[in-house]
C-alpha cells in the first residue's frame, strides 16, 4: 500500500450527539492523527482538546500526535472512528495557576485581618508571633514557587481538563490549604489551645521551629530539582515520555518530587504546630501516593526496560 494513498475515515459520536459532526474524512494514510483531531475540530467548532478520539474495533485511544500516522494506528480506508466530546476546556497550566492562588490570597488575607493592629477583627494589643510571621513567609514561598514552576517548568502530557472539574481541585488547596490552616495559625487568641504557634514567647530560634525551616528549604531545593530533571525528560511542545534516573533518589523512589513535597510540609508543620497542616499533609500524602502507584505501573508498562523501584514516594516504607 501507498504512503500517499488517501482513505475515509468513518465518524460515529460516542455518547451524545455531537453537531456538525461529519460522516466521514478523506485523509492520506500517511497524516499524523493530529490532522485528523484538526480536520473534526474545524467541522464541529470545538478544539482538538475537547475530542477524544477511539477506533471503533477496539475502543483503543487514538493520540493527538504530530508523529503518529494514520497507518501506524492501523487505520484502514473506511475505518470506523468513534468521537466524544469532553464538553468545555480549560488548560491544565490554567489550572495550577488558580489552585495555588488560593493560599497565596487567603494567608496574607486571614493574617492581616486577624493579627493587624489596624485590623478592626483583631483583639487590642494583638501582635503576630514570630512562628506566625514565619509560618506565612514559609507558605507564600511554597506556593509561589508552585506558581513559577507551572509557567516556567512544568511541561503537561495533557493539554486540557474538563473545565467544571477546576472547583474539585481548587477545593484542596483553597479550603485545606487556604481556609483551614490560615484560620487555625493565625489565631489572635494567645490562649488558643489548639496551636502553640501564637505564643508571644515562641521564637523561631528555638530549636523545633529551627528544624522545621531546615527540613522546608531541603525538601523545596530537591523538589525543584526533580521537577527540572523531569522537565528535561520531555521536549518543549511534545508529550514525550522518558524514564528519570539518578539523583535525587530516582533510583529508590518513583516519584521522589512527592516525597520532597511532604518533606516541605513536614518542616511547615512543625513551624506552625498546628494540626491543619497535618490534616493536610496527610490528605495531599495520600493523594499523592496513589498518583505515585499510577505512575509507577505506567513506567512498567511503557518501557521494557524500567527498572522497577523498590517505594513508589517513601523510601523504604511506601
Amino acid at each position: 500500500m501507498s504512503e500517499d494513498r488517501e482513505i475515509t475515515v468513518l465518524t460515529r459520536p460516542r455518547g451524545k450527539p455531537i453537531p456538525r459532526l461529519p460522516d466521514s474524512v478523506p485523509l492520506p494514510i500517511s497524516s499524523p492523527t493530529a490532522a485528523l483531531y484538526t480536520s473534526l475540530a474545524k467541522s464541529t467548532g470545538h478544539t482538538p482538546h475537547r475530542l477524544r478520539l477511539t477506533k471503533g474495533s477496539d475502543g483503543s485511544p487514538l493520540p493527538n500526535s504530530s508523529t503518529t500516522t494514520l497507518a501506524s494506528t492501523g487505520l484502514r480506508d473506511r475505518s470506523v472512528v468513534h468521537v466524544k466530546d469532553l464538553g468545555p476546556q480549560i488548560a491544565w497550566r490554567t489550572v495550577f495557576i488558580v489552585e495555588y492562588l488560593g493560599p497565596l490570597l487567603i494567608h496574607p488575607l486571614l493574617y492581616s485581618l486577624r493579627l493587624s493592629p489596624a485590623s478592626p477583627f483583631a483583639p487590642a494589643g494583638v501582635r503576630a508571633s514570630e512562628l506566625q510571621t514565619a509560618s506565612l513567609a514559609l507558605v507564600c514561598l511554597h506556593f509561589l514557587k508552585r506558581e513559577w514552576e507551572t509557567v516556567a517548568v512544568h511541561r503537561f502530557s495533557a493539554a486540557t481538563m474538563p473545565a467544571r472539574n477546576i472547583v474539585k481541585n481548587s477545593g484542596h488547596y483553597w479550603l485545606l490549604s487556604g481556609l483551614l490552616v490560615a484560620f487555625f495559625t493565625y489565631s489572635p487568641s494567645v490562649s488558643n489551645p489548639i496551636s502553640a504557634v501564637a505564643a508571644p514567647g515562641a521564637s523561631v530560634w528555638d530549636p523545633l521551629p529551627l528544624a522545621g525551616i531546615a527540613l522546608f528549604a531541603v525538601g523545596e531545593g530537591l523538589n525543584l530539582v526533580t521537577h527540572l530533571k523531569l522537565s528535561n525528560l520531555r521536549p518543549a511542545g511534545t508529550t514525550t515520555r522518558g524514564i528519570p534516573r539518578g539523583f535525587p533518589l530516582f533510583e529508590t523512589v518513583t516519584c521522589p518530587n512527592y516525597t520532597f513535597e511532604l518533606l516541605a510540609w513536614l518542616g511547615m508543620a512543625l513551624v506552625n504546630r498546628s494540626w491543619t497542616t497535618v490534616v493536610f499533609a496527610v490528605v495531599a500524602g495520600a493523594t499523592m501516593g496513589l498518583w505515585a502507584q499510577k505512575k509507577e505501573r505506567r513506567y512498567r508498562k511503557e518501557f521494557k526496560e524500567y527498572k522497577r523501584k523498590r517505594s513508589v514516594m517513601i523510601p523504604f516504607v511506601f
